[in-house]
């Protein structure tokens, strides 16, 4: 026994012990704020995004990040802790999350919010300067509390960031531990946080979104991504070229909305790509493709890590072939779809999959086959201004959003320029093994009480014929 004892001492408490410590720290924190009005909700979370987008702590912290990631680069992060985090508040800011927040007269119903209580949450090393700060003001704003489980690769950034929330809530009256940062993470302590917390708002890799699912405990998740994006024979291609590279080079591709193939009509196709060209374009000839193929998958499987988010010079040397100074992401010329073609799927690089089809039927069936590889449900993309052909787009594929007529890496979670949710979390549907098809954003991140009062005339039955329609009576009779 006491041996048993000894050990016990110089090992420690577990890690579900520990987990649950700031399980209960959280819980804690969440239930001093559960009656809170909606004037200190609101009041919380403008503190806790300018805490961290501040001029000169934005700055401060896209630096910090690249420094420790080694992904990406400083534009992108500036942009996702600056504007994206204000604009992510902005969307949110007026909503009514206290008390009654939806009325139905004609059904004489109306829904009371009520917080969930500790959100778990997963952030991941391509984004975690901004979905720490999102995911925790959508979860105040619901009067939760949230525990931030960053990638390893991130740990630092996210417990500055988490600890420049924690400070601005203090000085406007609330808890520091509404936020916590896991300090030293694991998959370990990940996994404890999705099976102690009230709900998990899991953002990363497939593996660890399957772990979400799997953790007994209510969870959002995401699929994966792989957004395919069509040029048609009615698009302003000066236009669509200019968006194709913002959103296939913005942050050097960190984010899995990213152009991963973009179809080009064969009335435009020549055209395009010379304007794609013009871009920075760089197609790849058959080796040079091969050794970039070789350089993205280790084992011919896994995306290899050492590439992701890295840009297009640091990737061609790797992969051991070079190119022109202005290249600003490669072009990659495909055929075929499914694992016996890497470059159909996922590739987290400044590198583009180009295919070619005749019309737009034949852009939809290639975008179905390509996402039934990987990313279905996801998302997708069109540069028209053929009402017809966007509408047989949306119709015609198995897709959560389709963006028109913009940068889908930089629009799909929501932008100054459309009405989309602000959010880094996009569910994907049953398409992409999802619960949900939503932006996720705090209405995701309560639980809702319906009342419901009688109506003022009770509803009545109609006659069968006028419910069931003549013909079906005598069809069935």
């Amino acid at each position: 026994m006491a041996t048993v004892e000894k050990i016990a001492e110089t090992t420690g408490p577990s890690v579900a012990d520990e987990v649950a410590e700031l399980i209960a720290r959280s819980r804690a924190a969440q239930q001093q704020i559960e009656n809170a009005t909606q004037e200190q909700v609101d009041t919380w979370i403008r503190g806790m995004v300018y805490a961290v987008a501040k001029p000169g702590m934005d700055e401060e912290i896209a630096r910090e990040t690249v420094e420790e990631t080694q992904l990406g680069n400083y534009e992108g992060k500036f942009k996702k802790i600056s504007v994206k985090t204000r604009a992510a508040l902005m969307d949110i800011i007026d909503d009514k999350s206290v008390g009654v927040i939806e009325e139905d007269h004609e059904r004489n119903l109306y829904k009371i919010a009520k917080p969930v209580g500790v959100i778990g949450a997963l952030s991941p090393s391509t984004n975690p300067e901004a979905t720490p700060v999102i995911k925790a003001i959508n979860a105040v704003k619901g009067r939760n509390s949230i525990i931030v489980c960053p990638h390893p690769r991130a740990k630092f950034i996210n417990a500055k960031i988490c600890g420049l929330m924690r400070d601005a809530l203090v000085k406007l009256g609330a808890p520091a531990d509404l936020v916590i940062a896991i300090e030293q993470p694991s998959v370990e302590r990940t996994n404890e946080v999705m099976k102690q917390c009230d709900r998990i708002l899991a953002t990363g890799g497939t593996p660890m979104v399957k772990a979400a699912y799997s953790s007994g405990t209510p969870a959002l998740g995401v699929g994966a991504g792989n957004a395919v994006v069509t040029v048609d024979d009615t698009a302003d291609l000066d236009d669509a070229a200019a968006k194709i590279l913002l959103s296939k080079t913005l942050d050097y591709a960190a984010s899995c909305s990213s152009d991963n193939a973009v179809i080009l009509l064969d009335a435009i196709y020549d055209e395009m790509l010379g304007k794609l060209k013009e871009k920075g374009g760089l197609v790849l000839d058959s080796e040079q493709k091969t050794k970039l193929q070789n350089a993205i998958w280790e084992d011919g499987e896994h995306i290899n890590a050492k590439v992701v988010a890295q840009s297009p010079q640091f990737i061609a040397d790797y992969a051991g072939f070079t190119i022109p100074e202005n290249t600003a992401f490669f072009i990659v010329p495909e055929t075929g779809f499914g694992p016996d073609f890497k470059f159909s799927g996922e590739k987290m690089t400044v590198t583009m999959a180009l295919y070619r089809a005749k019309d737009i039927d034949e852009a939809i069936a290639l975008t179905n086959n390509i996402q039934a590889y990987q990313g279905q449900g996801h998302s997708c993309g069109i540069y028209s201004n053929s009402d017809e052909n966007i509408r047989k787009l949306a119709e015609g594929t198995k897709t959560s959003r389709v963006m028109v007529n913009q940068p889908q890496s930089a629009s799909n979670s929501g932008n100054l320029w459309n009405g989309m949710r602000q959010t880094f979390s996009l569910g994907c549907g049953s398409w992409g093994g999802n619960a949900t098809n939503n932006n996720i954003t705090w209405r995701d991140l309560i639980n809702e009480t319906w009342v419901s009062k009688p109506l003022a005339t009770p509803k009545s039955l109609p006659s069968d014929e006028a419910l069931f329609g003549k013909d079906i009576i005598e069809a069935v009779g």
